[in-house]
């Protein structure tokens, strides 16, 4: 009887081998072998094999971060010194101004100049946002924004905050923008007489210039100055 019992005890718990849940089972596995038989066939089809294959994955994740996430920007001259020197390759955050961010005084941002300053992109950094009025200069020289001066630690040394008199007012998603090295810097003040007043959109930003990446010895993550905190805003001007 003991032996009938354990026998019987047995069967219960393994299911015939023609049960549909067996059945099932071995669909599954039938399935498994052939995915993984087609991963192989494919893996053995192309040239190189698996080095190849994570090369092209590595490639390809390489391509969707610089398209909507990270873009290095290499600067092509020297009308951001001190902060960018020529040759610097520059980490541009895509992400820095979507989801409803907007680009803030002070920042330096990548742009496609197409249309306004030119067919390419540049650097510059933002000194007025829309509304903003900008003027230069107090009697002291510094630009004026909203009224309020601002100090420029940024400048090249020995530069002028601009040699440009100039009196303007930004455009709603526009932007008023300006080399660090102001006697070295084509920007919104060589285009005040042409269409779009110098301004560049919001929407022809490409992102924010956020690291130095290259080379070594210049890394190093980039803030935004607090130059423009005592700035108010549009409207708000005193003087």
């Amino acid at each position: 009887m003991d032996t009938e019992a354990q026998h019987t005890e047995r069967d219960r718990s393994s299911p015939p081998t023609d049960s549909p849940s067996a059945e099932r089972d071995g669909e599954s596995e039938g399935a498994e072998d052939r995915s993984r038989s087609a991963f192989v066939s494919f893996v053995s089809w192309v040239p190189g094999g698996r080095a190849t294959l994570t090369v092209l994955i590595c490639m390809a994740s390489l391509l969707l971060v610089s398209t909507f996430v990270m873009q290095p920007f290499q600067i092509p001259s020297g009308s951001m010194e001190p902060a960018f020197r020529v040759g610097d390759r520059v980490l541009v955050n895509k992400l820095a101004y979507r989801f409803g961010s907007e680009p803030q005084r002070g920042d330096a941002v990548v742009f496609d100049g197409s249309g306004y300053f030119g067919d390419a992109d540049y650097i510059k950094r933002v000194a007025g946002v829309g509304g903003d009025r900008v003027v230069c200069c107090d009697k002291r020289g510094r630009i004026k924004v909203n009224g309020e001066p601002v100090d420029e630690p940024y400048l090249y040394p020995g530069d002028a905050p601009s040699k440009v008199r100039f009196d303007v007012v930004v455009p709603e998603d526009s932007l008023f923008l300006l080399g660090d090295h102001r006697s070295d810097s084509r920007d919104s003040r060589d285009h005040l007489g042409q269409p779009g007043g110098g301004m560049i959109p919001v929407d022809s930003v490409i992102g924010r210039a956020d690291w130095i990446a290259w080379p070594i010895g210049h890394w190093t993550s980039l803030e935004r100055p607090d130059s423009y905190a005592r700035v108010p805003a549009p409207g708000g001007a005193h003087g």
